[in-house]
């Protein structure tokens, strides 16, 4: 049996726990043009002791493909991660791939943080192609042969949901998400194009409506128990 004080505390608790799961669907929501966005979920569990628990995942199923006809585009198809190497030599990983040409040629993300070990496209260049494989070629004229730029690599890891959150949409690997694995011979990439995120707009709404009527519910209730709470007290008084 709960004491007033117990019902309380439990009522906080359990408002708080919504309140942060709110949290997250609102981001969500916030980052539905994000490119490549991965939905995080925050998964409630009700205790034995009738306190609310929650733990974050991310939901890291395939977004849409949408064609962009821009050539420095490249969307991932399937599982997996493009390595970026900031200035300063650090490497996270992303699946936005709306990259672009930096100021020495060198194909980079938008906040210039290098793809790979380093691609420099020619600026008088024809055009460029990424293969599926993530090959980049250059062609000086329509007639002209390919010439071998680099390759844009493709890694992934045992649990990228142990993945940490970085800034500009990017990834830091830790130990939970373990070391990145080179994938070989592959035909992920898709140029031309770019994954949007997987975030479901109706069901996201749908949830932070529910989210925002249970907490209501609960605000009201702790309410009542406020008000028990303080004609005890003045019983005992009387």
């Amino acid at each position: 049996m709960y004491t007033i004080q117990g019902m309380i505390r439990k009522g906080i608790n359990n408002t708080y726990t919504q309140w942060e799961r709110l949290g997250y669907v609102g981001n969500n929501l916030a980052n539905l043009n994000t490119n490549a966005y991965k939905t995080v979920r925050f998964e409630q569990m009700l205790g034995e002791d009738g306190y609310l628990k929650g733990a974050i995942r991310t939901d890291y199923q395939q977004g849409s493909i949408r064609i962009t006809s821009n050539p420095y585009d490249v969307a991932i198809s399937g599982q997996g991660f493009i390595p970026v190497v900031s200035p300063t030599g650090v490497v996270q990983y992303t699946r936005d791939g709306s990259f672009k040409q930096g100021k020495d040629g060198y194909l980079v993300t938008n906040d210039d943080w290098i793809v790979g070990e380093g691609i420099k496209i020619p600026t008088n260049c024809y055009k460029f192609e990424i293969k599926g494989n993530g090959d980049v070629m250059a062609y000086d004229s329509r007639e002209s042969e390919a010439k071998y730029l680099g390759n844009i690599p493709l890694v992934r890891f045992a649990n990228p949901e142990g993945l940490e959150s970085a800034d500009m949409n990017r990834l830091a690997a830790t130990e939970d998400s373990g070391e990145p694995v080179l994938v070989k011979d592959h035909d992920c990439f898709k140029q031309n194009n770019i994954e949007i995120s997987n975030t479901d707009i109706y069901n996201s709404t749908s949830e932070m409506l529910r989210l925002n009527a249970s907490m209501i519910a609960s605000m009201r209730m702790l309410k009542v128990v406020d008000d028990m709470y303080n004609k005890a007290i003045n019983i005992r008084e009387g």
